[in-house]
């Protein structure tokens, strides 16, 4: 059985101070497969002194040994991708395929992206015309504590961890008790890459102890967290008395709404949107909004999508949804299921319990709702599993209405073959990403929400911004640097 005791702590493996401990079971066979140490206070405030001691020379170092540390990174990583799709299947239940595919890889993108991202920033900046002399200095903001999930592992970790290397910030990462794998293994490469000590550090933990100390502590400048709305809200609180800065990505609800010129295959592909990584996406888009005139040849589509959904172990091959990540989860989501029948919701296909084909592991059936009020719980709380509600309207005024009416703001979709009409809806909702027609966003393009999804930008140069402060500087004395 794994076993991860140590953290990397000012450039060495150290062992920790507590002697808490979380066991990492497997989500498909319910057996534990590891134990990981969880940090106190203490190794906190080690990992963050180590950081505070190594910000200066960091800070100020060349742009061009911070491009070559992630160049190095990114060819290590490369190597050991399989690894690192191994540690994701073992620790969340992803399937292997997709943890090939599309877990382990994102760090690759990310790291791509924010290389070329940076060869274009610029940290000195005139202020205009008007003012020939003045410049704004974009500067590091100094020690910043990373909060990450369990759901999309390396994906949120590279998010965080690349561009504070890039832009001479120095860090403490606390990986979700229930991803440290594939974290552990992380750190493993930026060591072998050479990064100086204490400029990256690693400590495991739960929130309430680790984390908590982390967002309290005086020498930490900002805290960028990922994960539910709730605890980003702790999270504000936590970190209210040290005035720190505070980046959030949280939940979402995504509208998906499709309009009756949408294309042939809109429905399912918004169920297999919704029902990807296990429905464990905050971007998925688990409202689909359908026009009255096609809504019943759509609830059907979708039943039928869902139906044809596999569902299947972690370690084996193939298209097939996984667990959900734990015993907790899945009773959350089986509440939230039972919920949407009490409350009135139609289920289409799907329901409580397992798929017929399990007697362990925390599997959920691929699950429709129709006819569901938009007021009612499970078109207004965050599922995090493979459940889909679809809800009918009549006007566009109503689509949007209704798109509009969660706490959140994350991702919406539209689906519609009017130019028009799609850029006129993209434009009324309220969310910080929208995606049409079944088009990804495009490389380097920021990633976050408004409202209760949190007001983080992760990604391309506003994911650089996030890690900088601003100073305005008047008289510069070198008009060459602009």
């Amino acid at each position: 059985m794994l076993e991860l005791r140590r953290f990397y702590v000012g450039g060495r493996w150290v062992s920790t101070q507590s002697t808490a401990e979380h066991v990492l079971v497997s989500p498909t066979t319910e057996e534990p497969v590891g134990i990981v140490s969880l940090g106190n206070s203490g190794d906190v405030n080690a990992a963050v002194a180590a950081a505070k001691a190594a910000f200066p020379a960091w800070s100020s170092a060349d742009l061009t040994e911070r491009i070559g540390l992630i160049e190095r990174i990114h060819s290590i990583y490369s190597s050991r991708i399989e690894e690192v799709a191994q540690a994701i299947s073992t620790e969340m239940g992803a399937p292997i395929d997709l943890a090939r595919t599309r877990q382990a890889p994102a760090a690759q993108r990310h790291m791509t992206n924010f290389l070329e991202a940076v060869k274009r920033f610029q940290f000195i900046r005139p202020l205009g015309d008007h003012a020939p002399n003045d410049r704004i200095l974009m500067e590091p903001i100094g020690v910043v504590a990373l909060i990450t999930p369990w759901n999309w592992p390396m994906h949120q970790v590279a998010l965080k961890v690349i561009p504070a290397l890039l832009t001479g910030c120095t860090m403490v990462l606390k990986p979700s008790e229930f991803a440290p794998i594939s974290s552990s293994l992380l750190a493993e490469i930026i060591q072998e890459a050479g990064v100086p000590a204490g400029v990256f550090n690693l400590v495991h933990g739960d929130g309430e102890e680790a984390g908590n100390a982390l967002v309290s502590h005086p020498d930490v400048a900002m805290i960028s967290f990922t994960g539910s709305t709730g605890a980003g809200r702790k999270v504000l609180r936590g970190a209210a008395d040290t005035f720190k800065r505070v980046a959030l990505e949280l939940g979402g609800k995504g509208a998906n709404v499709v309009f009756a010129d949408a294309d042939d295959q809109a429905i399912e592909r918004g169920v297999k949107q919704c029902f990807s990584n296990s429905g464990q996406s905050c971007n998925a888009p688990t409202r689909m909004l359908v026009e009255r005139s096609i809504y019943d040849d759509a609830v059907e589509k979708a039943r039928q999508a869902a139906e044809a959904t596999p569902v299947g172990a972690s370690n084996l091959p193939g298209p097939h949804i996984g667990p959900v990540v734990s015993a907790r989860q899945f009773e959350r989501v089986q509440t939230l299921i039972e919920t949407g029948i009490r409350e009135g919701a139609r289920l289409v296909t799907g329901g409580l319990g397992r798929p017929a084909e399990f007697n362990k592991g925390y599997f959920i059936k691929p699950t429709v709702f129709a006819d569901v009020a938009n007021s009612m719980t499970i078109a207004q709380e965050e599922i995090f599993g493979p459940v889909l509600s679809i809800i009918p309207f009549d006007s566009e005024d109503e689509a949007v209405q209704i798109a509009n009416s969660t706490l959140y703001g994350l991702t919406n979709y539209v689906q519609s073959q009017n130019p028009e009409k799609r850029n006129r809806v993209a434009r009324r909702l309220h969310s910080g990403m929208v995606e049409m027609n079944g088009q990804p966003r495009g490389a380097g393009s920021p990633f976050g929400g408004v409202r209760h999804s949190g007001g983080a930008r992760e990604g391309g140069v506003w994911g650089l911004e996030e890690f900088l402060t601003v100073k305005s500087v008047s008289d510069w004395g070198d008009p060459t640097i602009s």
